[in-house]
């Protein structure tokens, strides 16, 4: 189970989020407001970081089909995006999970995006 959950972060890796202290989600990426979808199996278990197929947006921008994942698994899947924050800037609780996204000096700041990509 925890190779095909890896395999699956690998894929999505763009659409991560954490949980915002004050309700919801923030996504890694935009930090947009976002709400696990109300019939999802997650719903109830609020997990603190989770991967998203789809948003969705009704009276509020909701996730579909989400899957909880371990916060290491975005920086060892895709180390090119995503790097373990600064331990000197942050608290200690927080050092272990702590994630940023990179970007590439080499391109537009959302050449990323896949709305941006050519062909």
């Amino acid at each position: 189970f925890k190779i095909v959950c890896k395999a699956i972060t690998a894929g999505f890796f763009m659409n991560a989020a954490k949980k915002d202290p004050q309700e919801g989600y923030r996504t890694l990426v935009d930090q947009n407001h976002v709400y696990l979808f109300p019939g999802s199996s997650l719903f109830s278990k609020s997990p603190e970081y989770v991967i998203y197929h789809e948003l969705v947006m009704t009276t509020k921008e909701y996730m579909r089909n989400c899957l909880a994942i371990d916060a290491k698994w975005l920086y060892e899947l895709a180390p090119a995006f995503y790097k373990q924050a600064d331990p000197n800037t942050i608290t200690r609780a927080k050092r272990k999970e702590k994630i940023e996204p990179l970007f590439d000096r080499f391109n537009p700041k959302d050449a990323w995006r896949l709305s941006r990509r050519r062909g």
